[in-house]
């Protein structure tokens, strides 16, 4: 026998057999949390959500593994877990096809194509793909740095910040292109370089002939063929190329200079500033031009240099800004 659906949601227009449930459902749209935690005061709309937060105060975990017995407070944990065992990887991508075990994980790996990144840092303006990153880009500014290299003195926030960081004095390149075997020395840069193979790289700079696979960044590049610097500061009015170094420049307005060389102790206001500047004791070249192989200090040294492999750069410059 079919129940009727007499109870009906006047803001959606929802069917509901019982008044029970429409009255739960509606607050979905007042987003009323009548249900409080008594030990941490957080609200909730259902009881059965409160019913799970008060696993993480008793510890309970009702659900339990069958394979390796970990246990778990939500029976949807358990199930992401399992997939560990099964190999199961429900979660597709629809540009390149690789499976995901977790549904989130696809929502990060497809920045890898689209190239968006939506987290900001609000001092300094650059952008990151996950929030984790963004966070811990944000220890930079708070002086939050435990961790210092041995070779050249940096000091890094996180561990693995400087563990990728060894590799420069090191050589080591350990990330590998499947698709056409080019390492690289940090995963970063080889997921910029995978977008080369699956974004059709349909934007061509008509002087250096490198390939992007949106206009924007296209854009952005041309500046350094060009010498634009659209970006301006309204204090001292000097001119920057990117949007970013605008902000990373406006701290040197805001306060002193809190880095300090330990080989020679001048100071600086920004850290990036301080890690150019070992450079001159350490003799460290990390930015390599793939043409001839000379190697510099600073990137915008090798962005000057690669324009001597151009040798028609200036004419084809003219023609496309004119």
């Amino acid at each position: 026998m079919e129940i009727k659906k007499t109870f009906k949601c006047e803001i959606c227009e929802k069917l509901f057999s019982r008044r029970q449930p429409l009255s739960e459902h509606m607050r979905l749209h007042t987003e009323e949390n009548p249900f409080k935690c008594e030990i941490c005061g957080k609200m909730f709309r259902y009881t059965s959500s409160l019913s799970v937060h008060m696993r993480m105060h008793t510890g309970d975990k009702p659900y339990k593994c069958e394979t390796c017995g970990k246990g778990y407070s939500r029976s949807s944990d358990l199930s992401r877990h399992t997939r560990i065992h099964t190999g199961d990887k429900p979660y597709k991508c629809e540009t390149c096809g690789k499976s995901f075990s977790i549904r989130s994980n696809v929502a990060r790996h497809t920045r890898i194509h689209t190239g968006k990144k939506p987290f900001r840092c609000d001092i300094c303006g650059k952008l990151f793909t996950e929030n984790s990153s963004l966070s811990m880009h944000m220890k930079i500014h708070t002086g939050d740095q435990a961790y210092s290299c041995e070779a050249c003195g940096k000091m890094f926030s996180v561990n693995s910040k400087l563990l990728e960081h060894l590799k420069k004095h090191t050589g080591e390149k350990p990330c590998k292109c499947e698709i056409c075997g080019k390492t690289y020395r940090y995963n970063s840069t080889l997921l910029n370089h995978a977008r080369m193979h699956t974004c059709g790289n349909s934007y061509k700079c008509g002087i250096c002939e490198k390939l992007f696979c949106h206009s924007s960044l296209l854009s952005a590049h041309m500046r350094i063929h060009t010498g634009s610097k659209p970006f301006k500061c309204e204090i001292c009015g000097k001119c920057f190329s990117q949007n970013s170094n605008l902000f990373i420049h406006l701290r040197t307005h805001a306060g002193g200079k809190s880095y300090k060389c330990d080989k020679c102790g001048k100071l600086f206001s920004q850290n990036t500033n301080l890690y150019r500047h070992l450079m001159i004791h350490t003799g460290d070249k990390p930015y390599k031009c793939e043409a001839c192989g000379k190697a510099f200090s600073q990137r915008s040294h090798l962005s000057r240099h690669i324009r001597i492999h151009t040798s028609d750069s200036h004419t084809r410059l003219n023609n496309i800004v004119n």
